[in-house]
């Protein structure tokens, strides 16, 4: 049995999740325009420990979205996923953020690119198949209204940067899912689970998250 905490906080979605055996127990999550992430992460996990009747101490290992995304949001996910497997010698599993939008939607054909707004005209994505496996590698990219135009076949957009350049991407071949803004940590439970049964742990030292674009402080 193995017993997970997963923490996504990536985006303006602050979501956690507590999952045995990679089926979700427990979810818990807000998303608010302006981040509050570090004034609910911790009351959400005191929350779903409880609602779930488990306790820190039972925990298997801690799941925590990798990126891309925030620079504030990923700091905060990630220092409180160190802080537990530190405190409780436990491993600690990262997970592509990119993917966990992926995984909220099913397709039979074409391609998902999940979307995470960059700000501006940019935007954090990657392509993956309908069996999720990734085609293209994530990228800060500039989105136009040329853009994609060299993919064939169905091409299906999630997440709050999809909603954003749904105007200028106009070709029958877009589909877009409006309430698909933000990755969970209700799609982690499987790919944590995963991750752990096949040993797939981070180094707890070093592990930094996968920011893709260098910090800017806005004046």
């Amino acid at each position: 049995m193995a017993i997970i905490l997963n923490i996504e906080t990536a985006t303006r979605n602050c979501s956690v999740s507590i999952a045995n055996d990679g089926k979700t127990l427990v979810c818990k999550e807000i998303a608010e325009q302006h981040f509050s992430h570090a004034e609910k992460l911790h009351l959400f996990i005191d929350e779903i420990c409880k609602e779930s009747n488990i306790t820190l101490k039972e925990l298997s290992a801690v799941a925590v979205s990798q990126g891309p995304g925030s620079y504030t949001g990923l700091r905060i996910g990630v220092s409180a996923a160190k802080g537990f497997c530190f405190a409780l010698s436990i491993p600690l599993i990262a997970v592509d953020t990119l993917l966990l939008l992926a995984r909220k939607v099913t397709i039979q054909q074409g391609v998902i690119i999940p979307m995470i707004d960059a700000r501006r005209m940019e935007a954090y994505t990657a392509c993956f198949d309908s069996k999720y496996l990734k085609i293209r590698n994530t990228e800060a990219e500039i989105v136009d209204a040329n853009s994609y135009q060299e993919m064939e076949g169905p091409i299906h957009l999630v997440g709050d940067g999809a909603i954003k350049f749904q105007p200028i991407l106009t070709a029958a071949k877009f589909h877009f899912y409006p309430e698909i803004e933000f990755p969970s940590a209700n799609e982690m439970s499987a790919i944590s689970f995963e991750k752990y049964e096949n040993k797939d742990f981070v180094d707890l030292a070093y592990f930094e998250p996968f920011y893709l674009k260098d910090f800017v402080l806005n004046r």
